[in-house]
């Protein structure tokens, strides 16, 4: 093979791959549509959601999304991010359900250990609350299995029980991608169409549709210390402690979400294609290099999934 072929030939293997990833999460979603009666997309702005939603126009076209997407919002995320969410929800012409955890707080049902502790975690009531507000029996969701080996545990449609608690050994075989939908009585399914992607996957489909995404997932200047081997950004929530010294550093987000417990990474990735570079070359999963809730036991995600988080 002569070396200009090469990179053809890889460029063909690589949308083939994407095209077969596509493939299955649009009939994943089109199966949620026709099994359920009352769906919702879980959509936070970030860029696993994005996807999901581009897949979804592909699916179903601008302005026929048949479930609405749903945020359930800290009170802490990034402002870039919730800007974005709502650019894209009108752009698609589809409902956009917000709730918040501050409401919940509100309600008594949310109460934190101490002012500053994360919001994060608490968003499981808040979602409950939700379903249980609008009845919701499939809530959409952009978790993918490489992140956590808890959620490489879970099925791409993922039973819940009548508190919202999932249960690791009473899963549902899924053979030959028949998925078994049936519910009890205030159950409903977390669904997972991208399960099967990695964050590398991502990347190059993004890359490849040119999917716009918040400015923070590519490289900026950001006050940052370093603590307990992650980058946290200095904001008001997240302030330097004594002894940390404040530098400014050209960073990244490879995730993001609530501002308490979402770091930043070293990167000069500007564009997408650079992304995919860097992640071809990452040793250290998303939530590994990013997450401070992730770095205790306990807010082990398996407990978290299990109390009913996403």
């Amino acid at each position: 093979m002569n070396a200009r072929a090469e990179p053809q030939l890889l460029a063909t293997l690589s949308n083939s791959h994407l095209d077969a990833l596509e493939e299955e999460t649009i009939f994943i979603l089109r199966e949620v549509a026709a099994a359920f009666e009352r769906p919702a997309l879980l959509f936070s702005g970030g860029k696993d959601s994005l996807v999901m939603l581009k897949c979804a126009e592909k699916a179903f076209g601008v302005g026929r999304i048949p479930y609405p997407l749903l945020m359930i919002d800290t009170g802490h995320n990034f402002i870039e991010v919730t800007d974005f969410r709502d650019l894209r929800a009108r752009e698609l012409g589809a409902e956009l359900i917000v709730r918040n955890v501050e409401d919940s707080m509100k309600r008594g049902t949310v109460r934190l250990a101490h002012p500053g502790e994360s919001r994060n975690v608490h968003q499981s009531v808040t979602l409950l609350e939700a379903i249980d507000e609008f009845r919701f029996d499939a809530l959409i969701g952009g978790a993918r299995r490489d992140e956590e080996k808890a959620r490489a545990k879970e099925r791409i449609f993922s039973h819940r029980d009548s508190f919202g608690q999932w249960q690791p050994k009473a899963q549902r075989p899924e053979l030959w991608t028949l998925f078994n939908t049936r519910l009890q009585p205030g159950e409903h399914f977390r669904v997972f169409p991208i399960s099967n992607w990695t964050e590398l996957d991502v990347w190059q489909y993004i890359e490849r549709e040119q999917i716009a995404l918040p400015s923070l997932y590519y490289a900026h200047q950001r006050e940052v210390v370093e603590r307990k081997g992650l980058l946290v950004p200095v904001t008001e929530l997240t302030a330097a402690r004594d002894g940390e010294q404040v530098i400014e550093k050209t960073v990244r987000f490879r995730t993001v979400g609530d501002i308490t417990c979402t770091c930043p990474v070293d990167s000069t990735a500007a564009t997408a294609a650079e992304i995919v570079i860097e992640t071809l070359a990452a040793d250290v999963s998303e939530r590994g290099a990013t997450r401070m809730d992730d770095k205790t036991s306990d807010a082990s995600m398996e407990k978290r999934k299990k109390d009913g988080y996403f």
